[in-house]
């Protein structure tokens, strides 16, 4: 939704809203996003890349809103002035964001930064169907790659992107950043504390969004791969490796395969997750989402990433943040360190894995199948 569009008081409440939610310095960053949408420039071509090293290393592929407010806002604010080159296929984005963080230059062309030797980190924040085809050919010239949700759109880019992994040791980070929220991490963390199978059961409230919105074009992956994937990584995560598999996939939706659909997922321990998502209407505060947890003595609420309740046997244990906290910036920054930290590195088992589950959700959704996926990736 264009909030710069609404009435004034329309845009008051939005604002006085988020600064409760995530605080004034962030919600000045997402006020600024929705304007840089919007921003119109009288330049007609790219900024050339300079010729020769100017101290900065990290380029950013795709010039949107989460670009702008979360990537770019945490790599400057954390580390400088270091982001050297943007890309976006709208050069009034790219021109945009190029001056609001001080990089050097912006195009619309993807290979001007990727294929400049000054640059070994890039964040890819592009169209989805775009995501692995610039992670690949970013490892080949071994440079760091932070790959924004979802990594691939379907099983042929996995293959080819866990292939450039191995081949060329690439450096790797996936963009879900809800398993690296502080309320995440404590979470796993008394999860993993406890024996046997869990029962997890999330229920999201998205947005509704137009048919003609681009999440709907086959080639991107619709809503299944552009949002739901968030969920069935963190839940993927939730459970640990040897018991994960074989996990069958039980599908139930309404007409469309995407938006108000319920997916269940039984482990091969026994454990039973369920992510009933909810694209009804507009949600003011942005996405809502609860997350319910048992297992063994624990007993978990998790609230919007802000509120965590732990029962461990008679001992209630509240967490609450002032504001709402995803993993976005422990996310990002990770991404930054991993360049000199293999302990960043995603495992390409791990993004076989996500990879793999997110696509045969799709497909049970898609054609309303149950589907069984085993630990060699078999149907």
């Amino acid at each position: 939704m264009d909030y710069t569009r609404e009435s004034i008081p329309v845009r008051v409440r939005k604002v006085a809203r988020y600064i409760r939610l995530y605080g004034l310095s962030r919600t000045i960053a997402k006020v600024r996003a929705h304007y840089h949408m919007n921003r119109v420039y009288s330049q007609t071509s790219s900024l050339p890349v300079p010729a020769g090293p100017t101290r900065k290393h990290v380029g950013i592929l795709g010039c949107g809103k989460f670009a702008y407010a979360n990537v770019a806002y945490y790599v400057r604010r954390h580390f400088g002035a270091v982001i050297r080159g943007v890309m976006d296929t709208d050069l009034n984005k790219a021109i945009s964001l190029a001056q609001r963080y001080q990089a050097d230059y912006y195009t619309t062309n993807a290979d001007d930064v990727l294929n400049d030797p000054h640059i070994d980190l890039i964040y890819i924040v592009s169209n989805h169907a775009s995501h692995a085809e610039y992670a690949i050919a970013a490892i080949r010239k071994g440079k760091a790659v932070h790959i924004e949700k979802p990594h691939v759109v379907n099983a042929d880019q996995l293959i080819r992107l866990c292939a450039a992994i191995n081949e060329h040791n690439g450096r790797v980070r996936l963009g879900f950043n809800r398993p690296e929220s502080p309320l995440g991490l404590l979470l796993k963390q008394q999860m993993d504390a406890q024996a046997g199978p869990a029962m997890i059961n999330w229920f999201v409230a998205g947005h509704a969004i137009t048919p003609g919105h681009w999440y709907f074009a086959e080639e991107e992956g619709g809503r299944i791969l552009g949002n739901l994937c968030h969920w069935i990584d963190f839940t993927l995560r939730l459970i640990p490796v040897a018991s994960r598999y074989p996990v069958q996939i039980i599908p139930t939706r309404a007409q469309r395969s995407d938006c108000d659909i319920s997916v269940s997922y039984l482990f091969g321990d026994g454990s039973i997750a369920t992510i009933t998502f909810s694209a009804k209407g507009h949600t003011f505060e942005g996405v809502r989402e609860t997350l319910n947890v048992h297992k063994g003595n624990l007993l978990a609420q998790l609230t919007d990433f802000q509120r965590l309740r732990l029962d461990i046997g008679p001992v209630v244990c509240h967490r609450r943040l002032w504001f709402r906290d995803h993993g976005h910036r422990r996310s990002i920054l990770d991404s930054y360190l991993m360049r000199g930290d293999k302990s960043k590195h995603e495992t390409v088992a791990m993004i076989r894995e996500t990879g793999w589950l997110m696509l045969k959700t799709r497909e049970a959704l898609e054609t309303t199948t149950v589907i069984t996926v085993t630990a060699n990736f078999s149907r």
